[in-house]
């Protein structure tokens, strides 16, 4: 699951994903708030879920964390 949701930030922002795994946040490596908007759409379409405005997702764990999450319940 790891490796989608690198994929699809990859496809949208031309970044290594070996510094996206460093970074503890996004905005370390230039994402803005409209950057992480398109990511969250991409991974809610990927995943058919949805990923509420109150959860936390400033990196690539947080939204890892959160599809497996999602997936544990249903």
């Amino acid at each position: 699951m790891k490796k989608e949701v690198l994929h699809i930030i990859t496809s949208l922002k031309k970044v290594h994903p070996r510094r996206l795994l460093k970074a503890k946040d996004l905005s370390e490596l230039g994402f803005d708030i409209l950057d992480v908007v398109d990511i969250i759409v991409a991974v809610e379409q990927t995943y058919q879920l949805t990923i509420p405005d109150e959860v936390p997702v400033y990196s690539v764990d947080d939204f890892v964390n959160y599809v497996y999450s999602q997936r544990k319940q249903q």
